[in-house]
């Protein structure tokens, strides 16, 4: 019972894993500094945040710490940081409501999804696929170009914020049809090979 409780505490004290966890805890002081119009320090606490995402994947591989954990953490934080910002910029005015529902809407119909996966084949493994990856950074960089637009209100960086809040309303989109017909091909693919049992 002690070497369980000690094995399930060194799963938390792997570096990437308390990088995941301190990207969360980093949520509520970037909310409380955009309600607080402090975009230039919203803006580096965001990207610091962004900094223990990249850190935490490629300290996993180097230190050959992966963890079952941390493969369903990293997620779960990315999902909470963003949706946390998109929610409290759209309050702002900075960002427009249907960008945000729509963000929201495509994570939640992928958490349906998966719940209903699970229980129809138990699959666990849902790793994100090319277009989930390009719309998280997508969301990234189109958070970043907001902020950095409070700041510098320059020509370039309009561009960038409205080429970057398009991307993500495109990825969103397509990502979200793409994790739909996945999901269906492996129902299918369980249904297929149920039968074929038979």
């Amino acid at each position: 019972m002690k070497d369980l409780a000690s094995e399930q505490l060194n799963r938390y004290r792997t570096t990437p894993n308390l990088l995941t966890l301190l990207r969360i805890c980093l949520a509520p002081f970037l909310v409380s500094a955009i309600l607080e119009h402090r975009y230039g320090l919203s803006l580096a606490l965001f990207v610091a945040a962004g900094l223990t995402d990249a850190l935490d994947g490629l300290l996993a591989r180097l230190l050959k710490q992966r963890t079952t954990l941390g493969q369903y953490l990293d997620p779960v934080a990315d999902k909470l940081l963003l949706s946390t910002i998109f929610i409290v910029l759209t309050y702002q005015g900075l960002i427009a409501m249907r960008i945000t529902a729509l963000v929201f809407g495509r994570d939640l119909g992928i958490l349906v999804v998966s719940a209903l996966l699970y229980a129809a084949t138990g699959r666990r493994d849902f790793s994100p696929s090319i277009l989930g990856k390009a719309n998280t950074l997508a969301q990234l960089v189109a958070v970043t170009t907001v902020l950095l637009h409070q700041l510098m209100p320059a020509h370039w960086v309009l561009l960038c914020r409205m080429v970057a809040l398009d991307m993500t309303i495109g990825l969103t989109i397509a990502s979200g049809l793409h994790y739909a017909w996945t999901a269906a091909r492996r129902v299918g693919a369980q249904a297929a090979n149920g039968q074929g049992a038979k």
